[in-house]
C-alpha cells in the first residue's frame, strides 16, 4: 500500500511538472528545450568532428558544444571566446615546453605550474581551470604522437575541435528558441511577493489578536531576514533576463518587442527589497518590545495596525500574481488596494474610541517606531504600485 501511494504521488508530481512545462517561458519548458538543444548541438558537433574532419578524438567537439549551451545567447558567446582562449593558452604553454625540453616529468610539472597560474587570470572568468585541463590533455596527446609534424597536427586538431564545439553550441542556442527570460522574472517577483504576503498576513493576525510574545516576534524577525536571500535570487533573475536581450534575434519578434528593457522589473525588485527590510525592522522593534516585562498594551492601536498590515499584504498578494498579459487590470487593482491601505495609515494616529492614546513620543514604547515603520512600508508599496502603473501607461502610449 505504501509503495502504491508513493508511486501515485510520483505520478501526480510528474503530471504537474509536464503541465507546467506547457506554459510559455516556464522553467520546466526551458529545461526541456535546453536538453533538446544540447543533444542537437552535441550530435552536429560529433558529425562534423567524426565524419567531416575525421578527427582521432572527436569527443572534444560534442563535449564543448554541450558546455557552451548557456542560459543566454550572450553568455554562450562570451563563454565560447573564453573557453577557446583558455584552451589555446594551455596548449601553447604545453607545446612550447614539450618541444623545448621534451615530454618528461619535470616538463609536466612546469606545464602544470605555469597553466595553473595562468588559469587565475581574471579575464578568463570561470573558464580559467580549462587552461591546465587543456594542457594536460595536450601533454597526453603529445606523448602518443611521433614526430614534430604529427604532434603539431594533433595539437592543432584539439583546438579545431574545441572551436567547432563552441561555434555549434553558440549557433544552436542563437537560432533555436533563444530564451527570453521575462516570464522567469515575473515568477521570481511573484515568489518574493508571496513570501512577503505570507509574513505580512501572519503579522496582521498576531497584531489583531495581540499575540506579541517574544517567541512569536522572534519567528517573524527570522522569517523577514530569510527573505533577503529571495531578494538576491530575484535580482539575479533580472540580471539574467536583461542579459537574454543581447545577441538575441527573438527580441525582433512581435510578441517580444515590448521587452526592450527590464528597468521596470528591476525597480520593482529593489522596492520589494526595501519592503522586506522594513518588515524586518518592524519585526525587530516588536521583538525588542516583547522582551520587556509589564508593558501596557493599547489593543485598539494594534487592531488598527493589524488591519493596515493586512491591507499591505493584499498589495503583495496582487504583486505575487504579476502577469504582463493582465497587467492593465492588475495596475488598477494595485492602485485601489494602495488607496485602501493609505486610509488605514491615516487612522493609526487618531485618538482611540476608549482609553488614552498610545504614547507616540515615548521612545521606550513601540508605538512611535511602529507608526514610522508603517508609513515607510506604505511608501515603498505605494511606489511598487506606481511602478506597475507607470509602465502600463508607457506601454499603452
Amino acid at each position: 500500500m505504501l509503495l502504491t501511494e508513493a508511486l501515485s504521488e510520483r505520478m501526480a508530481a510528474a503530471r504537474a511538472w509536464f503541465l507546467r512545462a506547457r506554459r510559455s517561458g516556464s522553467h520546466e519548458l526551458n529545461t526541456i528545450l535546453g536538453v533538446l538543444k544540447g543533444a542537437l548541438a552535441a550530435s552536429v558537433s560529433w558529425y562534423i568532428a567524426y565524419a567531416v574532419i575525421e578527427a582521432g578524438t572527436p569527443a572534444f567537439a560534442p563535449f564543448t558544444a554541450v558546455l557552451m549551451m548557456q542560459m543566454t545567447v550572450y553568455r554562450s558567446a562570451v563563454q565560447s571566446l573564453r573557453y577557446i582562449g583558455a584552451v589555446v593558452l594551455g596548449i601553447a604553454v604545453q607545446a612550447f615546453l614539450a618541444f623545448l625540453a621534451g615530454p618528461d616529468v619535470l616538463t609536466f610539472a612546469a606545464v602544470a605550474l605555469i597553466t595553473l597560474v595562468i588559469g587565475r587570470w581574471r579575464s578568463l572568468g570561470e573558464q580559467g581551470p580549462q587552461v591546465p585541463t587543456a594542457a594536460f590533455f595536450a601533454f597526453s596527446t603529445f606523448l602518443t604522437a611521433s614526430g614534430f609534424t604529427d604532434r603539431l597536427v594533433e595539437l592543432g586538431e584539439i583546438v579545431l575541435l574545441v572551436a567547432v564545439g563552441c561555434v555549434v553550441g553558440t549557433l544552436v542556442n542563437l537560432v533555436l528558441f533563444p530564451p527570453m527570460r521575462h516570464r522567469s522574472v515575473e515568477w521570481s517577483i511573484g515568489a518574493l511577493s508571496h513570501s512577503l504576503c505570507d509574513l505580512l498576513g501572519d503579522l496582521a493576525r498576531g497584531l489583531e489578536n495581540a499575540e506579541l510574545d517574544e517567541r512569536q516576534t522572534s519567528s517573524w524577525r527570522q522569517r523577514a531576514e530569510s527573505i533577503g536571500s529571495g531578494v538576491e535570487q530575484t535580482r539575479a533573475s533580472v540580471r539574467t533576463a536583461r542579459e537574454s536581450l543581447v545577441i538575441n534575434p527573438a527580441r525582433k519578434l512581435r510578441k517580444h518587442r515590448m521587452h526592450v528593457s527590464f528597468e521596470g522589473y528591476e525597480q520593482l525588485v529593489e522596492a520589494l527589497g526595501r519592503v522586506a527590510s522594513q518588515v524586518g525592522s518592524l519585526a525587530r522593534a516588536m521583538q525588542l518590545w516583547a522582551t520587556k516585562d509589564d508593558q501596557p498594551l493599547h489593543e485598539e492601536f494594534f487592531v488598527r495596525y493589524g488591519k493596515l498590515i493586512r491591507a499591505l499584504a493584499g498589495i503583495t498578494h496582487s504583486l505575487s500574481q504579476l502577469d504582463e498579459d493582465t497587467l492593465d487590470q492588475q495596475a488598477q487593482d494595485l492602485c485601489r488596494l494602495a488607496g485602501e491601505a493609505q486610509g488605514h495609515v491615516e487612522v493609526l494616529a487618531e485618538p482611540p474610541q476608549q482609553g488614552d492614546p498610545p504614547p507616540f513620543e515615548d521612545l521606550t514604547q513601540p508605538y512611535g517606531i511602529l507608526l514610522i515603520e508603517a508609513r515607510r512600508l506604505m511608501d515603498e508599496l505605494q511606489y511598487s504600485c506606481d511602478i506597475v502603473q507607470y509602465y502600463v501607461d508607457e506601454r499603452d502610449r
